[in-house]
């Protein structure tokens, strides 16, 4: 080759090469409603495999806390997406006319659960129980429990996010979540304890929600969905793949948080379908249907959590979900 034809052939490699290595991402801010754990694996598996760099997005997670609010961070422009805990947030952004809406539901089951010492066998014998409940739940899933199973107001003590009072009174029962109370009452009780789970019991909120603003989902549908697209992969690939780097970003945000009570985490994910079941079995994680979403409005209005007259079709959008997006990730069966 002649030097010409060395130059010529430079050149045409260099506007080639160009553009990929000259990508600029998209900066992105995500914030989460608690302190970095497993719960939130997916979202740092997508940072810590590339996968959101592979969909042209620089993600800057902004953990959660006691004494942190992101939520009102999204609508004030501070965030561009957040981490809802579940449905009923959306029907009251809805009803407050608050700008923002659901993109995706990660979590297909609420990882609430209730857990009962081992002498409890059925989900009925919680009624004969002294049920310990925080201020959140009695304004939720417990109107729900007590105008479709009987529960009574009379059989609750305030729980205090403190798993002693259960481990003390074996004629208690506590709520949880699925995928640590009961790993804090095995440590600490020595024994494991009944779980109920009340996804399964018909509470069928989803949980763990996609949220962003509606000005966003208008002006830069693009950005929404390679967003999306991005964070259920990084699911796929956590909960299914190598997660070691996501765990380790997480104990980095988390230090707090330990190896152990991470793995027991993502097997109760698993072993409850959590993430993965349902809808998504077909339409992949992240799946959200208008039929999941008006069969819980329909009960928390009928129970009186939730006002009659709200919008709540304005709360979700399935436009950038139900389309089947890693399900080639999922490990055969």
């Amino acid at each position: 080759m002649n030097f010409a034809g060395f130059l010529r052939a430079l050149i045409i490699g260099m506007v080639t090469i160009g553009p990929v290595s000259a990508q600029t991402l998209d900066k992105v801010s995500f914030g989460t409603n608690w302190v970095a754990q497993a719960e939130h694996g997916g979202f740092y598996q997508a940072i810590a495999d590339g996968t959101y760099k592979k969909y042209g997005l620089d993600v800057t997670i902004v953990p959660g806390g006691p004494n942190v609010n992101n939520r009102i961070l999204l609508p004030a422009g501070k965030l561009d997406f957040f981490m809802s805990a579940n449905s009923l947030q959306a029907f009251d952004a809805a009803e407050q006319n608050i700008p923002t809406v659901t993109v995706a539901a990660i979590f297909q089951k609420d990882p609430q659960v209730f857990l009962a010492h081992p002498d409890v066998k059925t989900f009925d014998d919680l009624k004969t129980r002294t049920l310990l409940v925080s201020k959140e739940g009695m304004a939720s899933y417990y109107q729900w429990l007590k105008a479709d199973f009987g529960f009574k107001d009379s059989q609750v003590k305030p729980y205090t996010f403190n798993a002693q009072p259960f481990l003390v009174d074996k004629r208690a029962a506590m709520q949880g979540y699925v995928t640590s109370e009961p790993y804090a009452v095995e440590k600490a009780g020595g024994f494991k304890p009944v779980i109920f789970l009340l996804a399964d019991k018909g509470f069928d909120s989803y949980s763990t929600l996609i949220e962003t603003r509606r000005d966003l989902v208008e002006k830069k549908p693009d950005l929404v969905q390679r967003f999306v697209d991005a964070s259920i992969i990084g699911w796929y690939n956590y909960l299914y793949g190598d997660n070691k780097a996501a765990n380790a970003l997480i104990r980095k945000h988390n230090p707090e948080m330990s190896e152990e009570l991470i793995a027991y985490s993502i097997a109760k994910m698993k072993e409850y379908g959590i993430v993965d079941s349902g809808d998504t079995l077909k339409r992949g994680i992240g799946a959200l249907t208008d039929e999941r979403m008006k069969s819980f409005f329909d009960k928390m209005v009928r129970v009186g959590v939730t006002k009659p007259g709200v919008p709540y079709q304005r709360a979700y959008s399935t436009q950038f979900v139900n389309k089947g997006v890693g399900l080639d990730l999922r490990p055969k069966q």
